[in-house]
């Protein structure tokens, strides 16, 4: 395949938001993806849409992502089960009291709209959970994506704005000359691009090493859990002060149940053996979180690949030493924030004024 402006190799959220936006200016696009749109990572999620993060340097681009989650019929599909629900993290010793008081200063700092609430006002915003609280910080901008829609809505966009789907692609080398690039996949079919976009989540070390860069891709295989359906228990989306749990009630009645309980495997061996003893702790803290779901039965168990880097910050912009070369991922909270970033990522390619320092790849690199 010849004549395409940008080739973004990598249909999960982050390349298929810039390869859409990229479209849309009017650039001949293709996405690349060695399986098909948004069913790697992206499409395994568990979707949270959350201000309560870790990183709070990312709140401000957090916050324009969730703004685009909520308005999805302007820019990506109607057909999208996005939510917008109230946010609690709770604390239940005097020390997580401690903490979600020190990390609740910061994220507000960074602009998000968090408040300590006490275990009263918490009760009566969701009387499901456990009345052994000390307190819990408070954010109205919070809620979830469908992960399983993603795909299914992607295609669809990219496919209205007249970009290239190529699924199925697993890339084995990528060839520059004069500033072009030309893709090749195992099978030996090519592909040659003005410029690429590189979006391969955690397979971002592999792939930039094919461009000798080297830097170091952490890989988390993250558990996550889905009860059958029950009748309603939570009105919010629900975390805890330390970070290890994250709880929903999609519509359906079903509750999903993450926090970051690791299982086992890796990108070159698969990764689809769970941790007994981890599903046993994620399951004991969620029922801690929410006594009533102990009358739950779990329905389902999956494993979804973080990316990670030495900092736990994005990679977003150039590539040093080639011309026409671009990065993104490792995005912190992706889901919350990734369709911003990968707008802020499609301005910098068409030569906007967009400051990407803080995600610059060269500080990763030895």
């Amino acid at each position: 395949m010849n004549n395409i402006d940008i080739a973004v190799i990598g249909g999960g959220i982050n390349g298929s938001s810039a390869a859409l936006h990229l479209a849309k200016s009017g650039l001949k696009v293709c996405v690349i993806d060695k399986d098909s749109i948004c069913r790697g990572a992206s499409g395994v999620n568990a979707g949270t849409l959350t201000m309560h993060m870790t990183r709070a340097k990312l709140i401000p681009f957090a916050k324009k992502g969730w703004e685009l989650w909520m308005n999805t019929d302007k820019w990506l599909s109607h057909n999208i089960d996005v939510k917008q629900k109230q946010g609690l993290c709770l604390a239940f010793t005097e020390e997580e009291e401690e903490l979600l008081n020190e990390r609740s200063k910061v994220r507000k700092e960074y602009g998000a709209d968090i408040k300590i609430i006490s275990k009263s006002e918490a009760l009566k915003i969701d009387p499901n959970i456990n009345n052994k609280i000390k307190c819990a910080a408070f954010c109205e901008m919070d809620g979830y994506v469908s992960a399983n829609q993603t795909g299914d809505a992607y295609t669809k966009a990219l496919k209205e704005n007249n970009v290239d789907i190529i699924e199925n692609f697993e890339v084995s080398n990528i060839n520059n000359s004069n500033n072009t690039y030309e893709i090749v996949a195992k099978d030996g079919k090519k592909i040659h691009a003005n410029k690429i976009v590189l979006a391969t989540g955690v397979y971002l070390e592999k792939i930039l090493k094919l461009l000798d860069i080297n830097i170091r891709i952490k890989c988390f295989p993250q558990q996550l859990i889905v009860t059958e359906r029950m009748p309603e228990l939570l009105k919010t989306v629900i975390t805890v002060a330390h970070g290890k749990l994250s709880l929903k009630q999609f519509e359906n009645g079903t509750v999903l149940i993450g926090g970051g309980w690791p299982g086992k495997g890796n990108i070159e061996n698969g990764y689809n053996e769970t941790i007994p003893e981890n599903l046993i702790g994620n399951m004991r803290l969620a029922c801690h979180a929410i006594p009533n779901l102990k009358n739950s039965r779990v329905s389902r168990v999956w494993l979804g690949l973080e990316a990670e880097t030495d900092d736990a910050m994005p990679i977003i912009g150039e590539l040093p030493n080639l011309k026409n070369a671009f990065i993104i991922g490792s995005i912190h909270s992706g889901y919350t924030s990734g369709p911003y970033m990968g707008k802020l990522l499609s301005e910098k390619i068409l030569g906007k004024d967009v400051d990407l320092s803080l995600f610059d790849i060269k500080r990763l690199m030895n």
